[in-house]
């Protein structure tokens, strides 16, 4: 499945009105601000993306950052930089939970009041971090654009300042300060994974990169389901795409914002999408073999990984960790079935006793682990003389799970897989 990814060709006509650009020196002001506040995240060499990619893969842990993500680098930058009177007004913002932490925080360190809207589905953990934080909370609407709606309506009703989660100079070059990193932590690196939604992070990154390591190539990562940067660089602006559902909410943005826009058409190499196996694949990944949670989103970059070949020494941005535990067992479990790892399957057994025994015996005898069995007696498509049997069994992978099949077969078992 991995496939080579190629630089893109952007149209010549792309942005022809800047809506405002990021310089190096911005971002390395950005940095002063931010010495104080933001953690200097570590880069973990991981053995087993390396061994999968055939090139040595860091990952730049962004997870570990004070909110949990990259946010809090571009929200600080932003509200630093109000003018007392604009501190006096307020701030709002509007975020599925990240963003809204980054404000929360930002504003609490600076003494600004912050008021958050959130989509009513928004994860417990994010809302009750941001009310933690010393946010007024907000639920309202069931998407993140009902969400910023009710921001913008808040912000010309009460004089408040709209934080906006990607679109400004300063947020990208807070965000930027992240490539800083990268390029004194791994000196070497010759390319760079980065999720993206509206395209933030990753305009930041590419910018300081460019600047200080031209040959590196910078690769944006989106969700298949909600991609809205491949159409907009073919059509050369911004375009807004359909929203599907997708596990990666933390980039589900549906149109990119000018600012960091221009600045992928400038810097960014190339834009590859995952689909959402490949997102739940690469969060268990990172959980079991670099000991690392992190959500959907903030694994697109390892997601990446699973999907297409790039040159090495790779750096892959976990750009956040702040999951849901329901949303995180779902994940897993979706990824342990992608990975080969569940087995679902359908047995005709003769109804007569003992035979039960002797399948589950069969599939002792190959070393599966039975996690849940249905007998099905009453369905048209069953004989009289017979049992239809629905297990759920847990294998060590793709291999296992053929070898497992393969085994009931040749035992003169009727089964189909699912």
């Amino acid at each position: 499945m991995d496939k080579p990814v190629a630089d893109v060709a952007y149209p010549a006509t792309a942005v022809t009105q800047r809506p405002g650009s990021v310089s190096l020196a911005d971002i390395e002001a950005a940095r002063e601000l931010l010495r104080e506040v933001a953690v200097l995240t570590p880069v973990k060499a991981s053995r087993a993306l390396s061994e999968h990619a055939g090139a040595p893969v860091l990952l730049k842990c962004e997870n570990l950052q004070r909110t949990g993500s990259f946010k809090i680098r571009g929200a600080y930058v932003r509200l630093s930089r109000l003018s007392a009177q604009d501190r006096a007004q307020g701030v709002v913002a509007a975020s599925a939970g990240n963003h809204a932490q980054g404000v929360a925080l930002a504003a609490s360190l600076l003494g600004i009041p912050a008021t958050v809207f959130m989509p009513e589905g928004a994860a417990i953990p994010k809302e009750n971090a941001t009310r933690g934080y010393g946010a007024d909370v907000r639920l309202v609407g069931a998407s993140i654009e009902d969400a910023l709606g009710a921001a913008q309506a808040f912000a010309t009703e009460t004089g408040a300042v709209l934080i906006h989660p990607f679109d400004h100079v300063d947020v990208v070059a807070g965000h930027g300060t992240v490539g800083l990193e990268i390029y004194e932590q791994v000196p070497r690196a010759a390319t760079v994974l980065v999720s993206m939604g509206g395209g933030g992070l990753a305009a930041g990154i590419a910018t300081a990169l460019a600047a200080l390591r031209p040959d590196i190539r910078v690769i944006g990562v989106q969700a298949a389901q909600v991609a809205a940067y491949p159409g907009s660089l073919e059509a050369g602006e911004p375009v807004a795409v359909t929203p599907s559902p997708t596990l990666a909410d933390g980039i589900a943005v549906a149109r990119p914002g000018g600012v960091p826009f221009a600045a992928v058409v400038e810097h960014v190499h190339s834009v590859v999408t995952v689909s959402e196996d490949s997102l739940s694949r690469a969060l268990l990944m990172l959980a079991e073999r670099a000991k690392l949670v992190v959500e959907p989103a903030g694994a697109a970059a390892v997601a990446a990984l699973l999907e297409h070949r790039f040159d090495g020494p790779i750096v892959a941005v976990l750009s956040g960790g702040n999951v849901d535990p329901l949303l995180l067992m779902k994940v897993i479990r979706h990824g342990l079935a992608s990975a080969g790892r569940y087995l679902a399957l359908r047995v005709r057994i003769p109804d007569r006793p003992g035979e039960l025994v002797r399948m589950l015996g069969e599939l002792a005898a190959q070393q599966v682990n039975v996690l849940d069995v249905v007998h099905e007696r009453t369905s048209a498509h069953v004989h009289v003389d017979e049992v239809v049997v629905a297990l759920q069994v847990e294998t060590r992978g793709s291999a296992h799970r053929e070898r497992v099949v393969a085994a009931l077969r040749q035992s003169g078992y009727q089964l189909s897989v699912s």
